[in-house]
């Protein structure tokens, strides 16, 4: 059935407005970003396409554009709509450097971080560069793939950290399996670069493991001192 066709009560814009967002399905909402149907589907039609092409529902933002286009009636300018509608989800979610995160400890990082990491099907060490306030200014991803000391350099730390004139800066890197105890190759990658940071004079103030909703500090746990 056409959205049109549909009484005015069961049209997800009209939901909306009647009732608020928070009433509304998955569906609901992403047909209310789709807009428009196809030929014979609906923009409802299609978002339940769409949801039934992921497993949850936060792999949507994993999705490239692409993987939207793939959907019959989305199209690029959809598709570019849904994925500023998540982005935008994402950054409210995690928070954005220009709203000035203060790290206080180990779950502020989690929390500043997790939307964004714990669904990444690859291992990634990102750095956050932080201000004498503990203020964060920068994020920036050093390395993917598994950590190793004998691959993961310093220089590419802390040359950025350098540029940056941080102060301190976090570790921070997922484990795709869910997982967040350390290996040994994370505790011996992390005490070197924590020897490398002390020599130059830029603190690294911890290390944390995101995994699958959960997450560990190194320097918590007792790890690295």
């Amino acid at each position: 059935m056409r959205i049109n066709e549909l009484a005015d009560y069961q049209k997800p814009k009209e939901r909306m407005l009647n009732h608020g967002a928070s009433e509304l399905s998955h569906a609901e909402l992403l047909a209310i970003l789709i807009n428009t149907g196809r030929k014979g589907y609906s923009s409802l039609d299609i978002a339940h396409e769409l949801l039934r092409s992921v497993s949850n529902l936060k792999e949507l933002k994993s999705l490239s554009l692409n993987d939207l286009n793939q959907i019959k009636g989305v199209g690029v300018y959809k598709a570019l709509t849904l994925k500023a509608a998540f982005e935008l989800g994402e950054r409210m979610h995690s928070g954005s450097v220009e709203e000035k995160v203060q790290i206080n400890s180990p779950k502020d990082v989690a929390n500043y971080m997790m939307a964004k990491m714990e669904h990444l099907k690859q291992e990634q060490l990102v750095v956050l560069f932080l201000d004498a306030k503990n203020v964060v200014f920068k994020q920036k991803i050093i390395f993917i793939g598994t950590l190793n000391s004998s691959i993961v350099h310093p220089r590419e730390i802390f040359n950025e950290a350098i540029k940056q004139s941080s102060h301190s800066i976090i570790l921070i890197h997922n484990h795709p399996s869910g997982e967040v105890t350390p290996s040994n190759e994370d505790i011996e990658t992390t005490k070197r670069l924590i020897q490398c940071g002390a020599i130059i004079g830029i603190e690294i103030l911890d290390h944390i493991i995101i995994g699958d909703h959960q997450y560990l500090s190194l320097a918590e746990e007792g790890y690295i001192d």
